[in-house]
């Protein structure tokens, strides 16, 4: 952690966010073309430092031909905690045969039934993160309660 933690948000540092983002499977990928920003959710998997999803044809696929560019966001929460981790980086298909028979070798299966032939691999050029405790809010006014 990259602070001490004492009040309701912490900064996560890198292997805070790789931690998290390897104990999930499902996060959002954004991207951008000219002015038009998308968001899809996709089922993921962490190998090494980068994350690998899998696609099929289709506008994502395009949209990262033209700009590969992306920003993958995993979040989630309990009753008392939360968490976000934003990974900013590049995404590029896989497209040599060591490469895919390596991505194959790392069990990612599509949620839904449809064929996905493409890997994409993002490699980040930056993580940011950040931990919530979860409680009432304060007082919004600072009337001292007796």
């Amino acid at each position: 952690m990259a602070d001490d933690g004492s009040g309701p948000v912490t900064v996560l540092d890198d292997d805070g966010c790789w931690e998290h983002l390897g104990r999930h499977e499902l996060g959002r990928l954004v991207t951008r073309v000219g002015d038009v920003l998308d968001i899809f959710p996709v089922n993921y998997v962490v190998d090494g430092q980068e994350i690998v999803f899998r696609t099929g044809q289709g506008s994502k696929l395009v949209e990262l031909t033209v700009n590969d560019e992306v920003l993958f966001e995993v979040d989630d929460y309990t009753d008392d905690a939360a968490w976000s981790v934003v990974v900013r980086g590049h995404a590029r298909a896989l497209d040599s045969s060591t490469e895919v028979e390596a991505a194959d070798g790392l069990g990612l299966k599509p949620w839904i039934p449809t064929l996905k032939y493409v890997y994409v691999r993002i490699t980040p050029h930056s993580l940011s993160g950040r931990a919530f405790g979860r409680g009432p809010e304060p007082d919004r006014y600072g009337v001292q309660q007796y």
